[in-house]
């Protein structure tokens, strides 16, 4: 087995043996375009809805290369990463992040977000989200705060972790939006299609536990069952502070012992999980109330996201010496912070994406103004790109998710179509997006086949072809 930074280390950083000059550098496009996907045999998964969207998409966009990409990016985690069948009579769907052999909350439910709004008329494809939905549940029940599983009891090289490791975990380690994605794709599939058969007794007890967990990681009489260390070389893979992280002084945040990235936190209120965790309880909690008829539930959920949104607003905003009031990165109650941020989403830069704030709030501009710049230390500007990274890949490496977000949560019709343009260009001639490429040479990247980079650059193609086409024309 492997884990995500091994990867990094291995993924063979791709070197161009292409001789260009200065002008036209990081530019190289193929006069042909063959296409990456698999051949239709091999593909794991096939959609109507998505083939016909690939053919809608193409059809309208004039640059070649863009085209090129979307058609192999937008279908790879169907192509690639699924594995969808029906155990007594439900459907049930693991989903591989790509490179690594195991599933992740956060990864799969963003990998498989962008087919949400199409499942509505394709039946087959309704199928394979709702077993998502079920899987995560099971997982869910085995350990809510566990951030990767196997399919099965398969054990892992982790399994000497010193945390309560079970033979159906990949990993464990507590991340609070890995127990926030699932809600947001159940909520976003009902939406979508009206479905409410996955809504059954197991998801319930699931959500409960996300409930309560959430509950005993506020900390506010105890530490709580959750601990984690790792015998390492690498300071980030372990926790301080015997397992249980930096001290805190409990405010009403929920303590999140890693982020997004796998990478351990400073101090334990991540604010932008903190953010998306209102978001979903307040998703949670119309789901218990409409679905379920559960008024007590929801209110519980009400109540904690009331709580969470009061905390933040208080000890998550902070006075930046050049930008004004931002969102701290991590906080941990006592009037630490820090102010930084990481590719990974929820990320601050991420926040409207994921409905936490509206683009023009004047916190959110301060805070977006600020993690593009060098006053965050994982900010990286250099001669193929400028983006954000983080510690989990180390300097100078720039997440094209980063890049993908920024447009996202762009009003400015010149800067989206910048980000197109980057994306567009520091593939490294492969077809794909990656996990991350060097700041001068996006022919230096790490991980060949990360799936949720490639579908969500497919998402920010659809949704600009929709809303702002003209970005798209890229002359």
């Amino acid at each position: 087995m492997t884990n995500r930074r091994d990867f990094i280390k291995t993924s063979g950083l791709a070197l161009a043996g292409i001789g260009l000059g200065a002008n036209n550098a990081f530019s190289f496009i193929p006069t042909v375009y063959t296409s990456k996907r698999p051949e239709l045999a091999k593909r794991h998964f096939t959609s109507p809805a998505v083939e016909a969207k690939i053919k809608e998409v193409t059809s309208k966009l004039k640059d070649q290369k863009l085209a090129w990409l979307f058609e192999n990016c937008f279908p790879n985690t169907l192509d690639t990463t699924v594995y969808h069948k029906t155990i007594d009579g439900k459907p049930d769907t693991f989903v591989i992040t790509g490179d690594i052999d195991a599933m992740w909350l956060r990864d799969s439910s963003a990998q498989v977000w962008p087919y949400v709004p199409l499942a509505k008329n394709d039946k087959k494809l309704q199928s394979l989200l709702a077993g998502v939905i079920n899987r995560q549940a099971k997982c869910i029940l085995i350990d809510p705060y566990a951030n990767a599983f196997n399919d099965g009891p398969k054990g892992s090289e982790w399994e000497k972790d010193l945390t309560e490791m079970k033979p159906e975990l990949h990993e464990r380690k507590y991340e609070l939006d890995s127990i926030c994605y699932p809600i947001r794709l159940a909520y976003g599939y009902w939406k979508s299609t009206g479905d409410v058969a996955v809504f059954g007794d197991e998801w319930k007890k699931a959500m409960e536990l996300v409930y309560h967990t959430m509950i005993a990681q506020q900390r506010k009489t105890e530490r709580g069952p959750y601990k984690f260390q790792r015998v390492t070389g690498w300071q980030s893979d372990t926790v301080a502070g015997a397992g249980y992280g930096a001290p805190i002084k409990p405010v009403g945040l929920i303590v999140s012992i890693f982020r997004p990235s796998d990478d351990a936190t400073i101090y334990p209120y991540l604010i932008p999980s903190n953010l998306f965790a209102i978001v979903s309880l307040r998703q949670l909690a119309e789901i218990m109330k409409e679905v379920y008829k559960d008024e007590a539930m929801a209110t519980k959920c009400t109540n904690l996201a009331n709580e969470v949104e009061a905390a933040v607003d208080k000890y998550g905003i902070v006075d930046h010496q050049k930008y004004g009031k931002v969102y701290a990165f991590e906080v941990d109650g006592f009037g630490n912070y820090v102010c930084m941020d990481d590719a990974n989403v929820p990320s601050l830069l991420a926040l409207p994406y994921l409905g936490c704030c509206a683009k023009n709030e004047n916190i959110y501009i301060n805070t977006r103004n600020m993690v593009w710049s060098e006053y965050n230390p994982y900010f990286f500007k250099g001669k193929a790109a400028e983006g954000i990274g983080g510690p989990h890949v180390g300097l100078d490496y720039i997440w094209p998710m980063s890049i993908i977000m920024r447009a996202f949560t762009s009003s400015s019709d010149e800067e989206i179509r910048n980000c197109i343009k980057v994306l567009r260009d520091t593939d490294g001639d492969t077809g794909f997006m990656h996990e991350s490429f060097h700041k001068d040479d996006p022919a230096k990247f790490t991980r060949k086949w990360f799936a949720w980079a490639n579908t969500l650059f497919g998402e920010l193609i659809i949704t600009m072809l929709k809303e702002r086409p003209q970005v798209l024309d890229l002359k």
